[in-house]
């Protein structure tokens, strides 16, 4: 079938178990032949093919509601909602999203990117439908290491005790973008190997009613008897004692245990948990025989070989990061690198393989690796905690409590810090600046370059004044020279990188080289326009801002960062407090809107983040400028 010919899903719904199969394998071909072009996150959907197939089979959609957790696992469901067409635009500017998005189709009900949330959020659909007394179903589907994250938790607590009436389809591929961690993976992985647990709890209750019921003690004896046996043979009965019905595990790539057992589930009253085995990347060799995550999401490959297609080039900055820390706590053993379920995406796992005992991942846990950091801070230990920009904001409240009051020397490495491109508005890393500047003894800083990152690394490090964080973007750094000594870096004190005695540009990381070029551009107008390197977003450079002030010179900030709150506002703060209000300042940064995907560059466009922007800015300015009285 030409997947790209389907409309809705609705067709799905009289299709014989072979024609599914054939479905089955069309959707499979077409996710390994077009996101060997656009890239993506190919393991994860191929793992769901006959899951997806099978929950659009049994429900109604939009009527009935599907809860996606993460969302990386939708292109399937996209596929069946007629957006197959739309596929050679995926995590394009303007095409179609890698996740969930409402404003694309009546059957995303509920938009993702981060993990953990879909219980929560269906939970709310069913308590919404039983008080309008409507009669829709609502399924949340979420993956074995979503459901270690704390909020995935807390609401399974919830809807165990409220006995709300919904289905969550636990899909277990024992693995998120890397192989899970913790104990409730090792419960899942009993329930695993513990076999069909519904058929031994039938087989038990069918036993005690052979037993005959001669008054209540017996009766109650009968039950103790049942419980003891569950006990001893089942190890689901984790989520039985929550209050669920547990059903499974079931193969996730039979349709016929798929069937049975969801439609189970719809016609039981109260919550139910489907256990559903599946495995990533289902169909695709290389995807299947992937132990390192390289196949969760990925850019193009070659289909044949299963090469993935990268461009030669300077290293990684996350790359730098990890190997600077390497080098440190080859030398301190107090150095300890965390991760939340990330190793292979901020390359601790290279640091990981060189100190097994003080590398952890604690899982989709943001908050315990906050809080659990700034434990081994109190111990006198070295705590570095890595991990992207918009997965810190999970832990906000453990950095405001934890870690900033109580001024615990941990070291945050903010990876994809700035617009990451294809991933979109659930991941561009543009709020930390704006979240952690207000956060007393807080420290931020900020490189130009993978050089200046070694440094960095090294500053924090020896940093004992409390929390720290370097921020860094994603992707490559510039290719320039790598110094082999790592020194410490004056915080609070920036970096002139050419003089210029028309205007100012105080900038850093990303927007430099845009900072750069528009300076240039100025210069063959004979603007000559400083452009300083603000290698610290807090502390700010006071003295600098001083001298500023002094040559009553405009200023113009540039950041990669949320405009509202950032460092350009830090920057008004400051004169705005010392009452020199005169000053000239304008501000360039992200929008006060949620940026979508596409590549870096469009994005820049977009939002006005390029030199020639930066030239108009500055142009604009110069005839501001007044005389002081």
């Amino acid at each position: 079938m030409d997947v790209k010919t389907i409309k809705d899903p609705e067709f799905i719904k009289n299709c014989s178990r072979r024609e599914l199969r054939d479905l089955a394998k069309d959707i499979r071909d077409f996710l390994i032949q077009q996101l060997s072009v656009t890239g993506g996150h190919l393991g994860p959907n191929l793992g769901v093919v006959e899951l997806t197939l099978t929950l659009h089979s049994l429900y109604q959609t939009p009527k009935d509601k599907l809860v996606w957790d993460v969302g990386h696992q939708t292109y399937v469901h996209k596929i069946l909602t007629g957006r197959a067409d739309q596929f050679d635009t995926l995590r394009k500017y303007r095409g179609l999203c890698g996740f969930p998005k409402r404003n694309e189709s009546v059957h995303d009900i509920w938009e993702t990117g981060h993990s953990s949330t879909s219980l929560s959020a269906a939970m709310g659909m069913a308590v919404a439908r039983d008080i309008k007394e409507s009669d829709e179903q609502v399924a949340a589907v979420i993956g074995d290491g979503a459901l270690t994250g704390g909020m995935a938790l807390e609401a399974l607590n919830n809807i165990g005790h409220q006995q709300t009436n919904m289905t969550i389809i636990l899909n277990d591929n024992e693995m998120s973008i890397a192989p899970n961690v913790g104990a409730m993976h090792s419960i899942l992985g009993r329930l695993r190997t513990m076999g069909r647990y519904q058929k031994v709890k039938d087989d038990l209750e069918y036993l005690i009613k052979k037993i005959p019921a001669f008054g209540g003690r017996l009766a109650s004896t009968a039950e103790r008897v049942k419980d003891s046996l569950k006990y001893l043979l089942v190890s689901g009965m984790f989520f039985e004692e929550l209050g669920f019905t547990y059903l499974g595990p079931v193969d996730g790539h039979d349709f016929d245990d798929l069937m049975s057992n969801v439609k189970y589930a719809k016609d039981t009253k109260g919550p139910v948990i489907v256990h559903v085995l599946t495995k990533k990347g289902k169909g695709y060799g290389p995807a299947e025989n992937d132990a390192k995550g390289t196949w969760h999401g990925l850019g193009p490959y070659k289909i044949e070989s299963g090469e993935v297609v990268k461009k030669p080039g300077p290293p990684a900055y996350s790359a730098v990061f990890s190997s600077t820390l390497q080098r440190i706590a080859a030398e301190d053993k107090r150095v300890v690198a965390l991760t939340a379920a990330m190793p292979g995406g901020t390359k601790l796992d290279q640091f990981g393989a060189a100190f097994p005992d003080r590398m952890f991942d604690v899982g989709i846990a943001e908050q315990h690796a906050t809080t659990m950091a700034g434990g081994l801070a109190t111990q006198g230990m070295k705590p570095v905690f890595a991990v992207y920009s918009t997965f810190l904001q999970r832990g906000y409240d453990q950095l405001v409590h934890d870690i900033c009051r109580q001024n615990l020397n941990v070291f945050f490495g903010i990876d994809r810090a700035g617009l990451v491109g294809a991933d979109g508005e659930t991941h561009q890393g543009v709020f930390d600046i704006a979240y952690l500047r207000s956060l007393p003894n807080m420290t931020i800083l900020m490189p130009k370059d993978e050089n200046e990152l070694q440094h960095m690394v090294y500053t924090a490090y020896k940093y004992d004044g409390g929390p720290i964080a370097v921020r860094y973007p994603r992707g490559n750094g510039y290719g320039v020279q790598m110094e082999e000594e790592l020194k410490e870096l004056d915080i609070g004190k920036w970096e002139i990188m050419r003089d210029g005695k028309d205007a100012t540009i105080l900038s850093f990381g990303t927007m430099l080289p845009v900072a750069q070029e528009a300076a240039d551009m100025l210069a063959e107008q004979h603007i000559s326009v400083r452009v300083v390197n603000a290698r610290s977003a807090k502390p700010l450079d006071n003295g600098l801002l001083e001298e500023l002030y002094e040559e009553n010179k405009p200023i113009l900030t540039l950041e990669e960062a949320a405009l509202k709150g950032s460092f350009g506002s830090a920057v008004l703060e400051h004169y705005h407090d010392n009452g020199q209000h005169q000053m000239i300042i304008e501000r360039m940064g992200i929008p006060d809107w949620y940026i979508e995907h596409g590549s870096v560059p469009e994005l820049y466009e977009e939002i006005g983040l390029t030199s020639h922007e930066v030239m108009k800015k500055v142009q604009a300015l110069l005839p501001r400028k007044q005389k002081r009285a």
